[in-house]
């Protein structure tokens, strides 16, 4: 009787343990990075699975996949890139769907310094942005100079970040007094979390709208599928919408 007990003890703990975990391999642009740290985190705690992420620039990191990087999802700050892998048999186009919507700003580490758009007018040596080819946040920042009819005004205190993560560094270590971020950058639980800055009017851009997509490695692993259905749900909603993202 005392092996049959211990038997069925090990079964119904075994029934109790969470499906065995895995990894999945994440490509992830780098406005998101932070959230996707956070949702990652609760992502282990709810299955067991863990998010390896790597961030960078979306065009950076679409070069990579068609190049053969081991990613399995794709989570982009756009939503050509995600129907491009598609299309190049790279990704499962029944997969795509819409995770956030991005916020532009123009922010300084130093507090007062920007209100409005009048700070581009002001006395500033350098402005950083992302690369326009590269990163869909750079391209939204040209966008914003055109419209307000800055664009030969400022053109020759332009630096460019390789991506939004970069450019956010060149604004926190001074060497840009200002810079186009992503808000989630600078924002979180509702506050800017250093500095000042002004939040770009969306009408100025056009939408960031930031979607999510199955790449052909991690069609076989259940984890890859795992965590797109958790970026979907509640959980990773309420951390979406922290880091000041629109849904």
């Amino acid at each position: 009787m005392r092996t049959l007990r211990q038997i069925v003890s090990f079964t119904l703990l075994c029934l109790s343990l969470p499906a065995l975990a895995d990894q999945v391999q994440v490509a992830v642009a780098a406005n998101f990075l932070a959230p996707m740290q956070a949702i990652a985190s609760q992502f282990k705690a709810a299955t067991g699975h863990e998010a390896v992420v790597v961030s960078g620039s979306t065009g950076k990191l679409f070069a990579q996949v068609q190049h053969g990087a081991p990613f399995e999802v794709f989570v982009s700050a756009d939503s050509k890139t995600p129907k491009k892998l598609a299309a190049a048999s790279l990704a499962l186009a029944d997969s795509q769907f819409t995770y956030a919507k991005g916020k532009l700003a123009l922010w300084s580490p130093k507090a007062d310094a920007v209100k409005d758009e009048s700070a581009l007018k002001g006395d500033f040596a350098h402005l950083a942005v992302a690369n326009p080819k590269t990163a869909p946040y750079g391209a939204a920042a040209l966008e914003v100079l055109a419209k307000l009819g800055l664009t030969d005004a400022v053109s020759g205190k332009l630096v460019e970040g390789e991506n939004i993560g970069q450019t956010f560094q060149y604004v926190a270590s001074g060497n840009a007094e200002l810079g186009f971020v992503a808000l989630s950058q600078i924002y979180q639980d509702g506050q800017l979390r250093q500095g000042s800055a002004w939040v770009v009017p969306t009408d100025l851009y056009s939408p960031l709208t930031q979607d999510a997509i199955l790449l052909k490695k991690g069609e076989d692993n259940p984890a890859a599928s795992a965590l797109l259905a958790f970026l979907k749900g509640d959980q990773a909603k309420a951390i979406i919408l922290q880091y000041g993202y629109m849904l």
